[in-house]
């Protein structure tokens, strides 16, 4: 099940970069200015950059609290964006 967020942003690359980079210290993080993936022990997340916008995409793990992921990557997104937080999160 993967669940996906269109998160509006002109700063998609710079928010996208800065958590890969603070997840790299724990975590296996591969990223660009423009993609992004984290793979966490709740699931991967994958996220691509666009000009208006920050595509977020979570693969939970089959015993993973969805909520609590989705909270997870909400909120430090929402750090790093402090300025224009709280981000909108859509997910589908």
């Amino acid at each position: 099940m993967t669940l996906t967020a269109h998160v509006p942003t002109t700063n998609a690359s710079r928010y996208l970069q800065q958590l890969c980079k603070h997840w790299s210290h724990k975590f296996e993080t591969e990223f660009d200015p423009q993609a992004g993936v984290v793979i966490l022990p709740m699931g991967a997340i994958r996220m691509a950059a666009q000009d208006e916008a920050l595509v977020v995409a979570i693969d939970p793990k089959p015993e993973a609290d969805v909520a609590l992921f989705k909270k997870v990557v909400a909120d430090h997104l929402d750090r790093f964006a402090f300025r224009e937080a709280p981000l909108a999160f859509d997910w589908k």
